[in-house]
């Protein structure tokens, strides 16, 4: 038997709430997660229709990328709009989780499965994730307590790479030092200049875990003061994470390439709107699925050939074509963000094999319906 939490525990795997944007609202929404999950759905929006399409299939868990409550509220009594959509979810025993902002930036999230549906390779990100802040610690230690002080700094956090632990270097060297009056020291006597063999001891660690990893080693350690370092380390990871995703095509015409856009993704009243030369000679490719006008500025700077996303609006796209730089594709929000869900859904149904159907609604929730 599947449960809801264990539904839930792969998707925020895939998709950590942690990445989410401050202001944004995702997880679990609604459901017990002790409950048996046989159905799970995915759509973008938690609109009516695909409420009521949810509870027609028996849908036991509803997966949207669009947010039912954005900001608090104090119950979802059917009277209001987005009451009686939860009301019908939760009359049908279906439960609901939201993947947003955290689906935004993930491998295999919205902007990745989007830039793949249009046929883009060799994908990264256009803005990276930053990496987990690191620090690197070097202690000199007596060789007898080397051992204990590197146990002591792991468990509290150190050491850790990839899918590594307790990782660690060691020297060795000689320390010099002179206890003063009022030192009681381990070797050595007050006002006399010693010299003794120590292994220098280093090891990275989160730069959060920092005070717990000094805290541990200065408790293991048998001087009175420690000579030690705490080094902050530059990020140097190669993010595969991050906003919008960039790419390359075969070479075409940028009407060619807005044609194919057309062609693949869902037709809706906005289609798909250009700016820029028919002819100019497309290659370099980079999206945003979503609202990606936040992006032109940086986009202005790149070499890509053709910036792809959402809800561009009039002033902020006239100066960014005049400054020469990619052309546009403007296509319709929900269209964008919709070539996520048959990603999520085949990846949750690789994991869980024929213990969970999946479903993905093909209801239109693009909020124009119609072009006169």
């Amino acid at each position: 038997m599947t449960t809801l939490g264990e539904v839930v525990d792969l998707l925020h795997t895939w998709y950590p709430p942690a990445t989410a944007e401050s202001w944004d609202a995702v997880g679990l929404v609604y459901g017990d997660p002790g409950a048996r999950v046989r159905k799970v759905m995915f759509a973008v929006d938690p609109t009516q229709a695909v409420a009521d399409e949810a509870a027609e299939w028996g849908a036991d868990l509803l997966v949207v990328h669009h947010p039912l409550f954005l900001k608090p509220v104090h119950g979802f009594a059917p009277t209001t709009p987005k009451g009686r959509i939860l009301w019908t979810l939760a009359k049908a025993g279906c439960g609901l989780l939201t993947a947003h902002t955290n689906a935004d930036q993930a491998e295999t999230g919205v902007s990745e499965s989007l830039a793949l549906a249009l046929g883009l390779e060799e994908l990264a990100p256009l803005q990276p994730a930053a990496g987990v802040a690191l620090d690197k610690i070097v202690v000199f230690v007596p060789p007898d307590a080397a051992a204990p002080v590197r146990a002591a700094i792991s468990d509290a956090g150190a050491g850790e790479i990839g899918n590594y632990d307790h990782c660690s270097f060691t020297g060795q060297g000689t320390g010099r030092f002179r206890p003063l009056d009022g030192a009681e020291p381990t070797v050595g006597t007050v006002g006399n200049i010693e010299t003794v063999e120590e292994d220098r001891v280093e090891a990275v660690l989160p730069r959060s875990r920092r005070a717990d990893v000094v805290a541990a080693m200065k408790a293991a350690h048998p001087y009175e003061e420690p000579a030690y370092d705490v080094i902050e380390l530059a990020d140097a990871q190669i993010a595969s994470t991050g906003t919008g995703r960039v790419g390359k095509v075969a070479a075409t015409t940028l009407r060619e390439f807005a044609e194919a856009v057309a062609k693949i993704l869902p037709d809706t009243v906005h289609g798909v709107r250009v700016g820029g030369d028919p002819e100019r000679a497309v290659r370099k490719v980079a999206v945003c699925g979503g609202a990606g006008d936040f992006l032109l500025d940086a986009m202005a700077a790149t070499d890509a050939d053709v910036y792809v996303t959402s809800d561009l609006r009039h002033h902020p796209a006239a100066e960014f074509l005049e400054k020469g730089g990619p052309a546009l594709v403007d296509i319709a929000h929900w269209a964008a963000e919709w070539t996520w869900l048959p990603v999520v859904s085949e990846r949750l149904n690789d994991a869980l094999g024929d213990t969970v159907e999946t479903r993905v609604s093909t209801t239109p929730t693009d909020p124009w319906t119609f072009r006169v």
